[in-house]
């Protein structure tokens, strides 16, 4: 067993007994030990947001978070989010177009998930400011945005539509303004 300790946790809402190394992290324990590979390896270096699991309902980088840093908390991963019916983030994100590759998807949701337990409520501009820790190389990140608002209407019991952004001015990409060429 070497460096391994036996580390207990809640994963998913599921209690999980792992041994867990000095140099283990996080998205190791999800994803080899456990199978969890909605969690993904993106960068591995806390860059890109891909391995963002809720860590006692907060947003954590599974890639660099020591795996023994989660005994005795509760981890909640994609997979657990879904409880017989996809979440109303999940739905959304179908619904809007916000799913392109699907590579950084589990962790927008999450970390929408998060957002939205705190502000119900949020602007477009706090949902992209929540969101600015997961890259999406796919997208300008105006339909996850617009999946994040609609679900969090229909959670707030109100009825929605998907409705897309009109304009693409003033949007940032890894945290750097642009404007697109012809945007209104």
């Amino acid at each position: 067993m070497g460096d391994e300790a036996r580390i207990e946790l809640v994963v998913n809402g599921r209690p999980a007994v792992v041994a867990a190394g000095r140099s283990d992290t996080l998205l190791d324990l999800l994803r080899d030990r456990l199978g969890l590979t909605g969690v993904k390896n993106g960068c591995a270096q806390g860059d890109c947001g891909c391995c963002t699991v809720l860590l006692e309902g907060r947003p954590a980088k599974a890639c660099m978070t020591p795996a023994r840093k989660a005994a005795g908390k509760r981890v909640t991963t994609i997979e657990g989010l879904a409880d017989g019916q996809p979440h109303p983030l999940q739905q959304a994100f179908v619904e809007a177009g916000g799913v392109q590759c699907g590579y950084c998807t589990p962790g927008q949701i999450l970390a929408a998930k998060a957002l939205l337990d705190g502000n119900p409520a949020p602007t477009r501009e706090e949902v992209l400011q929540g969101l600015s820790s997961v890259l999406c190389r796919c997208t300008g990140y105006l339909r996850i945005a617009d999946a994040v608002l609609l679900a969090a209407a229909r959670m707030r019991g109100e009825s929605a539509e998907v409705r897309h952004a009109t304009s693409r001015a003033g949007l940032s990409v890894v945290g750097r303004p642009f404007e697109l060429r012809g945007a209104t």
